[in-house]
């Protein structure tokens, strides 16, 4: 099983172009595809992991709660 983020590249597209709208529009700064795609890139090796790992966490703890209800209900 690989931990590695793999994005379609229609995806990939769709987000360059939305980091790009957001340094436009949030910054006033205008940024090449280059840049964006660096920016994802970093994102996607450094920060990504953190909300994977915090999903699996919630995911984790949301089942869990469901295991103790199951179990609430022996006689």
């Amino acid at each position: 099983m690989s931990s590695e983020i793999i994005l379609t590249d229609q995806k990939r597209q769709a987000i360059i172009h939305e980091i790009k709208h957001f340094f436009e529009n949030e910054r006033d700064e205008e940024i090449g595809t280059l840049a964006a795609d660096i920016l994802l890139d970093f994102i996607i090796r450094n920060i990504a992991p953190e909300f994977y790992n915090q999903g699996v966490y919630d995911a984790y703890a949301y089942l869990n709660d469901r295991v103790e209800d199951v179990l609430s209900i022996q006689k």
